[in-house]
């Protein structure tokens, strides 16, 4: 075990060595990467991606997935828009009931692994199915727009030079190290994940925790479809489709195993500033979307592959 922790925190230095690269390398290719004005865009781009994968990493850190986490946000996008603009609801109130609307799912989530014994990968992508329909006939198909003065402030402002999603995004940070870092729950966890059956035996209701961790992550996964709706001041069934698969990578590149048990929230923000390098890199030097896409994928299964031969070597 001692080895494994060493294995890791090495992997977790490693991976801030890479985001250096990575930034060298695109200033080098185009001078403007390292602008004031494209850094803010950074920011603001990965803000998103890295509320939601707080989530995603308490759900990794136990050895399951969510793939419902776009749908979570594309859900919440609409009924906080639906609320504003066709109710005309308090702004306040609209985000507080579609962040407990949000956390609902992620309970609902919980409930299916849990307790009924789904696997999680099958009961998360019944969800993502079933409230991705919904989202569509409470919009009809079509976008809402018209939301009250000062609601896009909270994905659009700035306190300073600093943009408030990249505040949001840091506090959540904060939030969710110190859940793993100082909380009985996180030690939880990490237990559950390592081995489901000792932590059993040492008297974790590992239901209980899975339904925390499934509820933390659509809580999360709602917050970020706020600061989302708020940035594009449109609300849209399909504003975050496939956002599951950016933010799996973020969390899995930030040295979270895929197989549960390992990982820190400091190598996720990393993960996630390599992805947000990474996408805003491409798209400077104009590399085609289709080649971004497959960029992404081999990404994706290198840093999946690597942490397998991890876990295989350390087993021999």
């Amino acid at each position: 075990m001692n080895n494994n922790k060493v294995v890791y925190h090495l992997k977790d230095k490693a991976i801030w060595l890479v985001l250096i690269v990575l930034v060298v390398a695109f200033t080098i290719a185009n001078p403007r990467f390292i602008n004031p004005s494209n850094v803010m865009t950074l920011l603001r781009q990965v803000a998103v991606f890295g509320i939601a994968s707080i989530g995603m990493t308490f759900v990794i850190l136990l050895g399951d997935i969510d793939l419902s986490i776009g749908t979570i946000m594309s859900f919440v996008n609409i009924i906080c828009a639906y609320m504003m603009v066709k109710m005309g609801m308090n702004m306040v109130l609209a985000v507080i009931i579609s962040l407990i609307a949000a956390t609902a799912i992620g309970v609902l989530n919980g409930l299916m692994v849990s307790t009924v014994g789904i696997p999680a990968i099958i009961a998360t992508f019944a969800t993502q199915t079933a409230f991705n329909g919904l989202a569509l006939i409470i919009c009809g198909g079509m976008p809402i727009s018209g939301f009250p003065d000062g609601f896009a402030i909270i994905g659009q402002g700035y306190i300073g030079i600093v943009p408030i999603p990249v505040i949001i995004m840091a506090v959540c940070f904060a939030i969710g190290s110190f859940v793993l870092n100082k909380t009985y729950f996180g030690r939880y966890f990490y237990a559950v994940g390592g081995n489901m059956e000792a932590a059993k035996l040492s008297g974790i209701r590992v239901g209980v925790v899975k339904y925390l961790v499934f509820a933390l992550s659509g809580l999360f996964s709602g917050l970020a479809g706020i600061v989302l709706l708020s940035r594009t001041n449109s609300g849209n069934a399909s504003a975050a489709t496939g956002y599951e698969f950016d933010v799996i990578t973020c969390v899995v590149l930030g040295g979270v195993s895929i197989t549960g048990g390992f990982g820190k929230m400091s190598g996720v923000v990393a993960g996630t500033f390599i992805i947000g390098a990474l996408q805003n890199g491409m798209v400077l030097m104009n590399i085609n979307s289709y080649v971004q896409d497959i960029v992404m994928g081999i990404v994706l299964a290198l840093a999946v592959g690597f942490d397998c031969i991890q876990k295989k070597s350390q087993q021999n």
